[in-house]
């Protein structure tokens, strides 16, 4: 009967005109006002804010110079080694005898450098324009290290210029002393071959490396200079490492990118 009555009422007053309309409920209204709030807050940091991101690349440290192969002139037999590896030698000295059906010919460096790689043994048969050293274009010990950094082609624009650069190099334990500290010096305007980075490097071996994913782009970077390490260099701990780094040693790079506002990556 309870529910008859009340549907009775109903039938005689369907719209219900003279009861008040209750649009939200306070806490609706509180859940809306937040909601407003941030929404208002997301676009604005949208439109003003920055995010910074990172790329990773392998990198090796170098000096600025690079290094170059050196290549016999000659074809014939190696009599004699005159250089020794991590020799640093001036232009024009000798490193090889090579005896050939004219007589004795000597092989003699390009630049002044430091013998890192010595391909060519005694009693070994070389051929003309075969490899037979690799010098690095280095004439003091006190000459400092670079980082080159191989990017990804795609990735290559939007380095900016001095972006910070941390390093974590091989022969360092990262867990306790770190990474390198350093900033970008330039970059490269096209991707290089394999055969261009072992120019560079000295290494074949190293330009197969480097460009197994594609053709990257070499990033030079100047590492930040600390005379309150032993290396020489800064590092993100105190100290650094308690000795001081050797040339062609790996290494692996984050570089920072340019900052970028948050709507651009929703608009085309």
């Amino acid at each position: 009967m309870q529910f008859r009555q009340q549907a009775l009422a109903k039938l005689q007053s369907p719209e219900e005109l003279d009861l008040p309309v209750r649009l939200a409920r306070p806490q609706g209204w509180l859940v809306l006002s937040v909601a407003l709030v941030a929404m208002a807050a997301a676009s604005v940091w949208a439109v003003t804010g920055s995010v910074t991101s990172t790329v990773g690349a392998p990198a090796i440290l170098t000096h600025a110079q690079g290094s170059y192969l050196l290549q016999s002139p000659v074809s014939g037999q190696v009599t004699a080694v005159l250089a020794k590896e991590g020799e640093r030698l001036p232009a024009n000295s000798p490193v090889l005898k090579v005896r050939t059906d004219r007589g004795e010919e000597v092989v003699r460096t390009v630049a002044a450098g430091r013998i890192t790689t010595l391909a060519a043994a005694l009693g070994q048969i070389v051929s003309t324009g075969a490899d037979v050293a690799a010098v690095e274009k280095v004439a003091r010990a006190s000459d400092p290290l670079y980082a080159t950094v191989y990017v990804p082609a795609e990735s290559a624009a939007a380095i900016p210029a001095r972006a910070a650069v941390d390093l974590t190099v091989s022969s360092v334990p990262a867990q306790r002393y770190g990474v390198l500290r350093g900033r970008v010096k330039s970059v490269d305007r096209t991707a290089q071959s394999a055969q261009r980075i072992a120019a560079w490097l000295g290494d074949a071996q190293l330009g197969e490396q480097f460009t197994r994913k594609g053709r990257p782009v070499a990033v030079l970077v100047r590492l930040d200079a600390s005379s309150a390490t032993k290396s020489g260099y800064r590092w993100s701990s105190a100290d650094g490492p308690p000795y001081r780094l050797d040339s062609m040693t790996p290494a692996s790079a984050s570089i920072r990118l340019a900052g970028r506002r948050p709507v651009d990556w929703l608009l085309p």
